[in-house]
């Protein structure tokens, strides 16, 4: 028999990423039980600087207990959901529990959107959380290794070969970063690779790169990481990859050992468990106040809700941290006083492009380079929550102002080492 529990203060939190953190934070001493995988929020904008040795990932990460210290956490899985007897069945670190609710907000976020491109799954890779940014940035470091110990200049050139499909915020910024990352390490640390190709190359579909924000920052963009030598194939996509070549559409056969996929993302399969209306795209059905469709008692937000925005009729909000903190606020205030629609106005737009480089549009305002990316820092410096992340976030870029980014590789994490001294795989 399931053991049974009620939700702290009511109110159940499915999720605890951006959106579902905030709510339960801004819901203060009413209270809320949280149930997620992890006991941490993902601030994702400073994942690139992560995955690039800038900021220790540690800190790009906020403890939910601390985040949240009027809710309850419990760490797992939301299964299934009754939606007539207010419960939902959760499978956690401490056992499987019926968890009964009067108010239920549903905040799964999303995951990498992949297509059936042939190698994909078996040799990408992908860029969503800090396990991504941590293997990728080992990744890249073990590619110059291994590179380093070649006799082939043709096989130490594969290794140096890293292909980004996606083109958006996320994978924009990560190549930038990694692509400083790798160089300054090559310049500084291994003289043997100084005179082998480094292949970067930033495959999208669609006719631009970061198609989202102003033509004007989007061409500088493009300029920028041109002039660094990154290829940017637009208008193109993958055919396949081997994990030693990837094949695009245009033709071109890009030799290369390291491909990370950042092509969009779709809402959480997880939602398909909650009877939930869900529209056809997969995301869960809410109207103007951010309440579930048809159900009283649940709201939705975030990356897995088609959230409908009044400041901009026809249209539904992007999957972005700065939408998704602005919906928990409005819907924090619809849970605890008289409901209003939601309505937001997207100030602005900010993104890094590596050490002393970026873009930022603001109301009347649109900078690049070094103002742009202290702009961009600023922004989301003040985005995330909790003074001691902020302190730890700028003690680790002042730090960086003034010595090298760390080389160390840090795949042996991965695996453990046996009590009788034999080394089990990677997990």
């Amino acid at each position: 028999m399931i053991a049974r529990r009620d939700a702290h203060g009511g109110t159940l939190v499915v999720g605890g990423g951006f959106a579902g953190a905030y709510v339960a934070r801004l819901l203060g001493r009413g209270g809320a039980t949280i149930v997620n995988p992890e006991n941490f929020m993902l601030f994702t904008p400073l994942l690139p600087e992560a995955a690039s040795a800038t900021l220790e990932p540690r800190h790009v990460v906020v403890p939910l207990r601390q985040m949240c210290p009027h809710a309850e956490l419990l760490l797992g899985r939301v299964v299934s959901r009754d939606a007539e007897a207010r419960t939902v069945v959760a499978e956690t670190l401490g056992g499987t529990f019926e968890i009964g609710y009067e108010r239920v907000v549903i905040a799964l976020g999303a995951v990498p959107r992949t297509l059936p491109v042939p190698g994909l799954a078996e040799h990408g890779r992908g860029f969503k959380d800090v396990a991504d940014a941590i293997e990728l940035r080992n990744r890249v470091l073990r590619a110059l290794e291994s590179a380093a110990a070649r006799l082939d200049r043709g096989e130490a050139e594969r290794d140096l070969g890293f292909v980004f499909v996606g083109a958006g915020y996320a994978g924009v910024e990560a190549l930038a970063e990694l692509h400083d990352l790798a160089h300054d390490a090559v310049r500084r640390s291994y003289p043997t690779l100084r005179d082998i190709r480094q292949r970067w190359v930033l495959v999208d579909a669609a006719p631009t790169i970061l198609s989202e924000i102003p033509r004007k920052l989007g061409v500088y963009t493009h300029r920028e990481l041109v002039g660094r030598g990154i290829e940017i194939r637009v208008s193109t996509t993958l055919t396949s990859f081997d994990g030693a070549e990837a094949v695009l559409s245009d033709g071109a056969r890009v030799p290369a050992r390291t491909l990370v996929w950042s092509a969009g993302v779709r809402p959480s399969p997880d939602l398909a468990r909650l009877t939930l209306p869900l529209d056809d795209r997969g995301r869960v059905v809410v109207d103007a106040h951010l309440r579930v469709a048809g159900q009283s008692d649940a709201w939705s937000l975030g990356d897995c809700a088609a959230v409908p925005n009044a400041a901009t009729p026809g249209r539904f909000d992007p999957p972005t941290c700065q939408h998704a903190l602005r919906q928990a606020r409005r819907l924090a205030r619809n849970m605890q006083g008289p409901e209003e629609p939601y309505a937001y106005r997207m100030l602005g737009q900010v993104a890094t492009l590596g050490r002393y480089k970026g873009i930022a549009e603001l109301p009347g305002f649109r900078l690049r380079g070094f103002l742009g990316w202290f702009v961009a820092r600023t922004y989301h410096l003040y985005a995330l929550p909790m003074v001691r992340r902020k302190i730890r976030v700028v003690a680790d870029w002042t730090v960086s102002l003034g010595f090298r980014r760390d080389i160390v590789e840090l795949s042996a994490l991965g695996r453990r080492h046996a009590l009788d001294g034999d080394e089990s795989p990677p997990a």
